[in-house]
Parts: C-alpha cells; structure tokens; sequence
C-alpha cells in the first residue's frame, strides 16, 4: 500500500531528525535478502545503537538534503537500506561489515563521517574505530605511561642505593 504525503512528510522528517544526529551514514544494497534476514540485522542493528530504515530513495534525498549527509545523495540507487550511528562512529560500519560476512547478498555502496562521502572501500577503516570507550582507554594509557615511567625512575635510585650497600656488605662479609 502507498503512503499518503502525509506519511512521506512523516518518514522524511524522521529521517531527517536522525540523520541531524547520527554521527556516521552507511549505505547497503540488500537486493536478494530474505525478511528473516533483514529482521535479524534490524535486531542487531537495535542492540548497536543503529538506526536502520529502508525508505525510498527520493525520500532519503529529501530526509538528508541539509544534513552532513547530502554529500551522498547520488549513490542512492537501487534498493537500499540506510543505517545511521547513532553512538558511536564505527558502530553502522561494524554491523554492516559483519553481516556482509555472513550474507554475501548484501553490498555496502557508500558510506559518509563528517560530511565527506567514502566509498565501500573504505568500510574496513570506517569499522575499525574505537567506540568512545575504548578511546578513552586508549588515552588513558597514553596520558598514564610518562607518570608510570617517572615513578619507576625516581624509584630506582634509592634501589640502586640499597644493591650498592648489600655489594659493599657483602664484600666486607667476603673479606
């Protein structure tokens, strides 16, 4: 059954609301995949804070037209399925990437962060960044090694005082 504008108003303007917040767009072509499938993905899309939609494309031109996400309006063709991150950057490229693995049917056609439009190629690079967790551990060691570094240093000096005086002991002991 078609939607009435109304509807089409309705799902562009949700869309777009999404797309205003989401951090990362990546789009699919999902031609050949079965419900049971695309219900599966929708399930693990909802468990990685992923928006996914399957809209019409000339909805999606309007739903993205004055978001970062404009710049990918022309590799909306075909039947597509949209998934917007919503958490973290990587998190609609991780989803789509592991799900390609299993379904060979799906087909990641462009995906955009930070308003520049990247081709699939770039999936992989796209996928593998840290969420904002493990970032901020990534800092943390950064920002804790010179502190630990320093604190053994200062350390070894009253150490390196005590072997001396058990090396003198000793010899005296020796001799």
């Amino acid at each position: 059954m078609p939607l009435s504008l109304e509807g089409k108003k309705a799902v562009v303007a949700e869309v777009n609301e999404i797309a205003s917040g989401a951090l990362s767009a990546v789009v699919a072509e999902y031609r050949g995949i079965g419900v049971s499938d695309m219900t599966e993905l929708r399930v693990k899309a909802r468990e990685a804070g992923v928006y996914l939609r399957v809209i019409r494309n000339t909805l999606a031109k309007r739903a993205v037209e004055e978001t970062e996400f404009a710049c990918m309006q022309e590799a909306f063709v075909g039947p597509l399925v949209f998934a917007f991150s919503l958490e973290a950057p990587g998190a609609a490229a991780r989803l789509l990437k592991d799900y390609a693995k299993e379904n060979k049917m799906l087909n990641v056609t462009a995906l955009s962060i930070g308003g520049k439009l990247l081709g699939p190629e770039q999936l992989d690079a796209v996928a593998s960044l840290p969420t904002k967790d493990e970032a901020i551990a990534m800092l943390m060691s950064v920002m804790q090694a010179p502190v630990g570094k320093l604190v053994r240093t200062i350390n070894e000096v009253p150490g390196k005082l005590v072997r001396v005086l058990a090396a003198v002991r000793d010899q005296k002991q020796a001799a």
